[in-house]
């Protein structure tokens, strides 16, 4: 779709996995850490900072990507 992701991208005092400038849109990627109860808790956190700022995120787990990467490009696509 011609989007363009920088990776590791600061915004403000967080750093997302992939993000569009042009179509303000976060991807984030998480494996096992992202699962435990204090980990889980500042990704919602950091989510909430990020959208506030008019940034869509979309978070997605790795074993999501590795059994159905078609699923999570058609969610990205519907996104941009």
């Amino acid at each position: 779709m011609g989007a363009k992701f920088r990776w590791q991208q600061p915004l403000g005092r967080y750093i997302a996995d992939f993000y569009c400038g042009e179509s303000r849109l976060v991807i984030e990627l998480d494996g096992a850490v992202h699962s435990n109860g204090e980990q889980g808790e500042y990704d919602r956190i950091r989510t909430k900072v990020i959208d506030s700022n008019g940034i869509k995120v979309l978070r997605f787990k790795s074993e999501e990507v590795e059994d159905d990467l078609n699923g999570v490009l058609n969610k990205i696509a519907e996104a941009l």
